[in-house]
Protein backbone atom coordinates (compact mmCIF):
# COMPACT_ATOMS: atom_id res chain seq x y z
CA UNK A 1 0.00 0.00 0.00
CA UNK A 2 1.41 3.45 -0.65
CA UNK A 3 -1.16 6.09 -1.55
CA UNK A 4 -3.26 6.50 1.03
CA UNK A 5 -1.69 4.88 3.98
CA UNK A 6 1.49 6.89 4.14
CA UNK A 7 -0.63 10.26 3.39
CA UNK A 8 -2.86 8.90 6.30
CA UNK A 9 0.47 7.83 8.46
CA UNK A 10 1.96 11.09 7.93
CA UNK A 11 -1.72 13.27 9.14
CA UNK A 12 -2.72 10.99 11.71
CA UNK A 13 0.00 9.83 13.32
CA UNK A 14 -0.34 5.94 13.04
CA UNK A 15 -3.79 5.44 11.56
CA UNK A 16 -4.24 0.88 11.53
CA UNK A 17 -4.91 -0.51 8.41
CA UNK A 18 -8.55 -1.20 9.14
CA UNK A 19 -8.48 2.73 9.61
CA UNK A 20 -7.38 3.54 6.16
CA UNK A 21 -9.52 1.10 4.10
CA UNK A 22 -12.43 2.59 6.13
CA UNK A 23 -11.23 6.43 5.09
CA UNK A 24 -10.50 4.95 1.38
CA UNK A 25 -13.54 2.92 1.28
CA UNK A 26 -15.71 5.92 2.47
CA UNK A 27 -14.75 8.06 -0.70
CA UNK A 28 -14.17 5.27 -3.24
CA UNK A 29 -10.21 4.50 -3.60
CA UNK A 30 -9.87 1.31 -1.76
CA UNK A 31 -9.00 -0.11 -5.12
CA UNK A 32 -6.20 2.36 -5.45
CA UNK A 33 -4.45 1.58 -1.89
CA UNK A 34 -1.78 0.41 -4.12
CA UNK A 35 -1.05 3.27 -6.40
CA UNK A 36 1.45 6.20 -5.57
CA UNK A 37 -0.43 9.69 -5.82
CA UNK A 38 1.40 10.50 -9.18
CA UNK A 39 -0.02 7.43 -10.96
CA UNK A 40 -3.68 8.05 -9.90
CA UNK A 41 -6.25 9.90 -12.30
CA UNK A 42 -6.83 13.37 -11.33
CA UNK A 43 -10.50 12.46 -9.31
CA UNK A 44 -8.89 9.87 -7.37
CA UNK A 45 -6.00 12.39 -6.39
CA UNK A 46 -8.87 14.70 -5.12
CA UNK A 47 -10.68 12.13 -3.31
CA UNK A 48 -7.40 11.05 -1.73
CA UNK A 49 -7.21 14.87 -0.44
CA UNK A 50 -10.85 14.15 1.10
CA UNK A 51 -9.54 10.78 2.63
CA UNK A 52 -6.65 12.55 4.37
CA UNK A 53 -9.01 15.14 5.62
CA UNK A 54 -11.72 12.65 6.75
CA UNK A 55 -8.81 10.72 8.68
CA UNK A 56 -8.43 13.90 10.71
CA UNK A 57 -11.44 13.36 12.16
CA UNK A 58 -13.24 16.64 11.60
CA UNK A 59 -15.79 18.67 13.23
CA UNK A 60 -16.18 21.01 10.30
CA UNK A 61 -14.79 19.84 6.59
CA UNK A 62 -13.80 22.54 4.39
CA UNK A 63 -13.56 21.54 0.94
CA UNK A 64 -12.06 24.27 -1.62
CA UNK A 65 -12.86 23.55 -5.51
CA UNK A 66 -13.74 19.50 -4.96
CA UNK A 67 -15.00 19.64 -8.25
CA UNK A 68 -12.18 21.17 -10.16
CA UNK A 69 -10.75 19.52 -13.16
CA UNK A 70 -13.60 16.85 -13.02
CA UNK A 71 -15.75 15.92 -16.21
CA UNK A 72 -19.72 15.72 -14.98
CA UNK A 73 -19.59 11.96 -14.53
CA UNK A 74 -16.35 12.32 -11.44
CA UNK A 75 -18.50 15.60 -10.27
CA UNK A 76 -22.01 13.63 -10.01
CA UNK A 77 -19.95 10.38 -8.51
CA UNK A 78 -17.83 13.00 -5.81
CA UNK A 79 -21.11 14.89 -5.07
CA UNK A 80 -22.94 12.10 -4.18
CA UNK A 81 -20.05 10.94 -1.67
CA UNK A 82 -19.81 14.02 -0.46
CA UNK A 83 -23.92 14.19 -0.11
CA UNK A 84 -23.27 10.76 2.03
CA UNK A 85 -21.19 13.21 4.09
CA UNK A 86 -23.72 15.54 4.80
CA UNK A 87 -26.39 12.45 5.63
CA UNK A 88 -23.99 11.66 8.41
CA UNK A 89 -24.44 14.70 9.92
CA UNK A 90 -20.96 15.96 8.98
CA UNK A 91 -20.90 19.99 9.06
CA UNK A 92 -18.80 21.14 5.51
CA UNK A 93 -18.32 24.24 4.40
CA UNK A 94 -17.62 23.42 0.17
CA UNK A 95 -16.19 26.53 -2.16
CA UNK A 96 -16.92 26.26 -5.79
CA UNK A 97 -17.32 27.57 -9.11
CA UNK A 98 -19.41 24.87 -9.98
CA UNK A 99 -23.10 26.13 -8.84
CA UNK A 100 -24.55 23.59 -10.45
CA UNK A 101 -22.72 20.87 -9.27
CA UNK A 102 -23.11 22.63 -5.24
CA UNK A 103 -26.84 22.91 -5.54
CA UNK A 104 -27.96 19.68 -4.66
CA UNK A 105 -25.53 19.30 -1.81
CA UNK A 106 -26.35 22.14 0.32
CA UNK A 107 -28.68 23.91 2.64
CA UNK A 108 -27.78 27.48 2.66
CA UNK A 109 -25.52 29.35 -0.42
CA UNK A 110 -23.80 32.45 -0.31
CA UNK A 111 -22.92 33.57 -3.60
CA UNK A 112 -19.66 36.27 -4.21
CA UNK A 113 -18.79 37.75 -7.49
CA UNK A 114 -15.46 39.62 -7.65
CA UNK A 115 -15.16 39.40 -3.94
CA UNK A 116 -17.92 40.87 -3.12
CA UNK A 117 -21.37 39.36 -1.60
CA UNK A 118 -24.16 39.28 -4.11
CA UNK A 119 -26.83 36.96 -2.69
CA UNK A 120 -27.24 34.54 0.26
CA UNK A 121 -30.09 31.77 1.05
CA UNK A 122 -31.45 28.83 0.01
CA UNK A 123 -30.10 27.21 -3.45
CA UNK A 124 -33.31 27.39 -4.68
CA UNK A 125 -33.88 31.22 -3.58
CA UNK A 126 -30.28 31.30 -4.85
CA UNK A 127 -31.01 30.16 -8.33
CA UNK A 128 -33.99 32.15 -8.95
CA UNK A 129 -32.11 35.53 -8.17
CA UNK A 130 -31.67 37.74 -10.91
CA UNK A 131 -28.28 39.20 -9.75
CA UNK A 132 -26.59 35.51 -9.54
CA UNK A 133 -28.27 34.75 -12.42
CA UNK A 134 -26.49 37.74 -14.65
CA UNK A 135 -23.19 37.57 -12.99
CA UNK A 136 -22.89 33.86 -14.06
CA UNK A 137 -25.10 32.92 -15.78
CA UNK A 138 -25.79 35.05 -18.46
CA UNK A 139 -29.71 35.39 -17.45
CA UNK A 140 -30.02 31.63 -18.15
CA UNK A 141 -30.81 30.10 -14.87
CA UNK A 142 -29.27 27.22 -12.96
Amino acid sequence: MFTLPNSVFSLYGGASEAEIREYAARIDIEDELDQMPGELPHADVRRLEIAKALATEPELLLLDEPFAGMNQAEIAELSAQIEGFREEGMTMVVVDHNMGGLMDLVDRVVVLNNGNFLAAGSPEAVAENERVQEAYLAGEGI
